[in-house]
Formats: C-alpha cells, sequence, structure tokens
C-alpha cells in the first residue's frame, strides 16, 4: 500500500510539472491592485525568513464598502499559485458571482499545507532538497497568513469565505478545514489527494462540502473519494458529488469550465452562520 501511494504522488508531481502553461499576469511581484485581473504578488513571510508569492483576482466590480465573499485556492503538487487560478473559469466565475481569489503557494509546490505532518518526512511525494525540517509547518501557516493578508487589504465577508482545491489541494482542503473550521463557509475539493481517514470529517459536520472527481483518475483513485463522500452520507451532511464519468486528474479539472461554474454555484448558496 505504501509502495502504491508513493508511486502514484511520484507520478502526480512529475505530471503536474509537465502539464500546465503559467498564465499571464501582472509583471511586478508586488502588482497594485488592479481589478479584473490576475495579479502576481509577494508578501515577507517572516517565520520563513523570505518573501513568498501568491496570486489574486479581485473582480472589477469590487466596493470596498460591501462585504465581499472569498475564495482560497490551493495548488497541486509541483504547481504554483498562479497555474491553479488560471483553470479555465476560475477568473470568468469569481466575477460573476463577485468572489475575491486568492492562491496562496504554501510555501513549496510540495508542502501539503500541513496535511502531511508538520516536519519534512512526508510519506508520499517527492521533497526538495532544500526543505526546511518545518515544512509541512511552513506550508500550512502560508495559507493561514495569505488568508489574513486577504482579510487586511479587503473587506471580506467571514461569513462567505471558502476554502478550494485540486489534487494536493483537496487534500489540503480537507485538512485545514478540518483543522481550522471557523474560518470557511464551504469546502470544495476537486480530485482530492488525500490519505487521512474520513472519520475527521465529524469535526466539520455543519460546514458544506463539493467534491468532483473524475472516474478513470490514475493518481487519485476514485474509490477513495467515494469513500469520503460515503461518510459525508452517513453524517448528513450537507454536500454535493460530481463524479465525471472518464474523467482524469488534470484536463477534466484544469479545463473545465461547466464544472468550475457548477463548484462557485454551491459555493455561493452557502453562507456561515453565527
Amino acid at each position: 500500500m505504501k509502495f502504491m501511494i508513493k508511486h502514484l504522488a511520484a507520478r502526480l508531481l512529475t505530471l503536474c510539472l509537465c502539464a500546465f502553461i503559467a498564465p499571464a499576469v501582472a509583471d511586478s511581484m508586488s502588482a497594485p491592485l488592479e481589478l479584473g485581473k490576475v495579479l502576481k504578488r509577494t508578501y515577507e513571510f517572516k517565520e520563513a525568513g523570505k518573501p513568498t508569492e501568491y496570486t489574486l483576482y479581485v473582480p472589477s466590480h469590487y466596493n470596498e464598502k460591501k462585504a465581499t465573499p472569498l475564495v482560497v485556492l490551493l495548488h497541486g503538487l509541483g504547481s504554483n499559485p498562479h497555474q491553479v487560478i488560471a483553470y479555465q473559469g476560475i477568473a470568468e466565475q469569481a466575477e460573476k458571482y463577485g468572489m475575491i481569489v486568492i492562491a496562496p503557494f504554501g510555501f513549496s509546490s510540495g508542502g501539503w499545507y500541513g496535511a502531511l505532518g508538520q516536519g519534512k518526512n512526508f510519506s508520499v511525494g517527492r521533497v526538495p532538497p532544500d526543505a526546511p525540517d518545518n515544512l509541512g509547518e511552513l506550508s500550512e501557516k502560508d495559507v493561514l497568513n495569505v488568508l489574513e493578508l486577504a482579510r487586511k487589504e479587503f473587506n471580506v465577508d467571514r461569513k462567505r469565505t471558502y476554502l478550494m482545491g485540486h489534487s494536493m489541494g483537496g487534500g489540503g482542503s480537507f485538512y485545514l478545514g478540518m483543522k481550522y473550521p471557523e474560518n470557511w463557509a464551504a469546502l470544495a475539493a476537486m480530485a482530492p489527494a488525500v490519505y487521512s481517514d474520513p472519520s475527521g470529517l465529524k469535526k466539520i459536520k455543519k460546514i458544506p462540502i463539493i467534491v468532483v472527481q473524475g472516474d478513470i483518475d490514475t493518481l487519485v483513485p476514485v474509490e477513495n473519494t467515494r469513500k469520503w463522500v460515503a461518510k459525508m452520507a452517513e453524517l448528513k451532511m450537507k454536500h454535493k458529488y460530481i463524479e465525471i464519468a472518464g474523467g482524469n486528474h488534470f484536463d477534466t479539472i484544469t479545463k473545465n469550465p461547466q464544472m468550475i461554474a457548477e463548484v462557485f454555484e454551491f459555493l455561493s448558496k452557502q453562507k456561515k452562520k453565527r
């Protein structure tokens, strides 16, 4: 079983590194705010001792006097913020629903957002040779830092803040969703690479979740995702499951604006209660 997981994770990283082309973003690493455009930003990550990048999209009709929904978007293994925010439909749906989208790097292309532990001795994936001993901790902290940056710069609606991710980012969405439930009105996990037990969902029984999975995904087996969805049904959680017939791990997600539209539609209907 461990060999299979390592093998799948290694293939996932290799394919992720080759599968995407970074989108056109503003040239400046500290781009001033421009509405309706994908912006590449950095901030000084004090705990890491270096600048760290993130990507931002603010809808063209953003009004600072009005509380605005926020989507925190997590990339997959070997990917980065600029690639995930370029998935077909992300910016278009953010514009349609008036949502800010902010995509953190997670400190590393393979930090797993803390989902595999606070250190760097992960049981899956390839750890960068220069990774610090607290790689998982920094990956998790980066997401929280970027969330706070968004809250400081914009009038973010804390009752309509969502966590969304693909692959490693889908697993990170489950992990951070369960660890910091007070932050999220809903979760969206696309082809989630998650290796923990779904029993942890009982911690977030009241948080709605939408899950997307291709049924011939060779990197994230559909059987594992179905177990998580079955647990949601057992717990009587509000959830939606989209299983795509003939769907794979990449194009089914990255080049599927109709599916992205369904995800944003689901999120737009969720609002955190007091």
